[in-house]
């Protein structure tokens, strides 16, 4: 057997994978948020962040069909598309937020860059003659 690490596939294959994974998940939902964590342009978490259930009168309300074949594959296609206005940046979460209305999908993406200060210390090493309190005298 040939184990493959996700740093071998592009984001974008990656992401198919994701929504390959999560199609029967996405099948019986007809809202929610499909997330994605990235660290090192690679896919580590993800998931589906379902909309709340409303109950009305102590009942449940009917399970809803969820997305079909067309809107699953529309879904993922505007999922890789969204990739294109992700720019310079290797860690963070993209969530894809989806609703079918009047039997159309609609999906917002929302891409969040993470950065870590500890790396920019390292980058960007302090000066030894410079304290806490003088930076602070300096910044007014």
């Amino acid at each position: 057997m040939i184990k493959l690490k996700t740093d071998q596939f592009s984001l974008a294959r990656q992401l198919d994978l994701v929504f390959k994974e999560l199609e029967s998940e996405l099948g019986g939902l007809t809202s929610g948020t499909v997330f994605i964590q990235i660290r090192n342009n690679a896919i580590g978490k993800f998931g589906i962040r379902h909309n709340p259930i409303a109950c009305r009168n102590g009942r449940l309300p009917d399970e809803p069909n969820g997305l079909n074949a067309v809107q699953l594959s529309s879904f993922r296609s505007m999922a890789i598309e969204a990739l294109k206005f992700k720019k310079y940046w290797t860690h963070g979460e993209i969530s894809y937020e989806f609703a079918v209305r009047q039997g159309i999908i609609i999906v917002d993406a929302t891409l969040e860059s993470n950065y870590n200060m500890a790396n920019l210390m390292i980058r960007y090493p302090r000066t030894a003659n410079l304290h806490t309190y003088g930076e602070l005298k300096d910044l007014s």
